[in-house]
């Protein structure tokens, strides 16, 4: 049984509106898309139709954030969301699945793992409120991309222009590590948030993104090289893409705190990796403001 909300609504650290704890989908969180009356998926079934029918990512982000296909990943999150971490005991936390985020024409889309407990899965936006969020977007915001060079609420200002970003489970998993069946499960809502972008370049940050965003473009029918390629920082591979531009997919170490904190990797080495994309999207869609654009204050 998922944990009952919040008894006392705390003030959202943005706005100061209080908000129970998971909070309730139509109460008013900045840049929630969902309302009381929106579908919820509560089987994989559920989830591969509301996700196929859904013709916007209006829609398709509206249905994400109240899925409960996962039973265990419910109950995770929620628990989450109640308990808290003490240094956010007086916020309160979204507590739901996190839809992707950002220019819904994207040319790069960044695919994460899935929220952190206490990053996204607080903050109801990806990589937001946590370190390697911090990462993320501080490259972003280097490369033109994203006006501020951190994320650290829903509704602070933060806009992105060219990339979109978005995980393939989609909420917080207990020791970051999803189960296959959730997993797949979750994969009808990356695969139709990619036919809906379309963009020319998938950004996976780790090697379960990696493997993700291959396995997400073999079941929309684009082929992959054989034998298939190997996941390694700065690895890149290009799928032909029927009737289209290649798909390309770029591989980066993800944004870790094992990673970053270790060196191995470091800020020159992600800032490539997004120049890279960045390039093979502008090139896939050379109009100004095609593929990759700049994001403005």
């Amino acid at each position: 049984m998922s944990p009952a909300p919040d008894p006392a609504p705390l003030p959202h650290p943005l706005t100061g509106q209080p908000f129970a704890s998971p909070v309730p989908p139509g109460a008013g969180w900045p840049e929630d898309p969902s309302s009381p009356r929106t579908p919820r998926a509560r089987t994989p079934d559920d989830v591969a139709r509301l996700a196929a029918s859904a013709r916007t990512l209006d829609v398709l982000d509206a249905r994400v954030a109240v899925c409960r296909a996962c039973p265990r990943l419910v109950a995770w999150r929620e628990e989450v969301a109640t308990t808290k971490r003490r240094t956010y005991a007086d916020q309160p936390y979204w507590g739901r699945p996190v839809p992707g985020w950002g220019d819904p024409r994207g040319g790069v889309l960044v695919v994460g793992l899935a929220p952190a407990a206490h990053g996204g899965n607080r903050t109801g936006r990806i990589f937001t409120g946590d370190r390697s969020g911090d990462w993320v977007f501080g490259a972003l915001h280097r490369a033109g991309l994203a006006v501020r060079a951190e994320a650290v609420a829903a509704g602070d200002g933060q806009a992105v222009a060219g990339v979109r970003i978005a995980a393939p489970v989609r909420c917080a998993p207990p020791d970051n590590l999803p189960a296959p069946a959730e997993r797949d499960t979750c994969a009808p809502w990356l695969d139709r948030e990619v036919q809906l972008v379309r963009p020319a370049v998938l950004l996976a940050l780790g090697g379960f993104a990696w493997e993700q965003s291959l396995a997400c473009a073999a079941r929309l029918g684009w082929a992959a090289p054989r034998p298939r390629p190997r996941f390694a920082h700065g690895a890149q591979a290009s799928l032909d893409r029927p009737g289209g531009p290649p798909l390309h997919v770029v591989a980066s170490y993800h944004v870790s705190q094992q990673n970053t904190f270790t060196g191995r990797l470091t800020e020159p080495m992600l800032d490539a990796v997004v120049r890279r994309a960045v390039e093979l999207a502008r090139r896939a869609d050379p109009r100004p403001g095609g593929g990759a654009g700049t994001a403005h204050q």
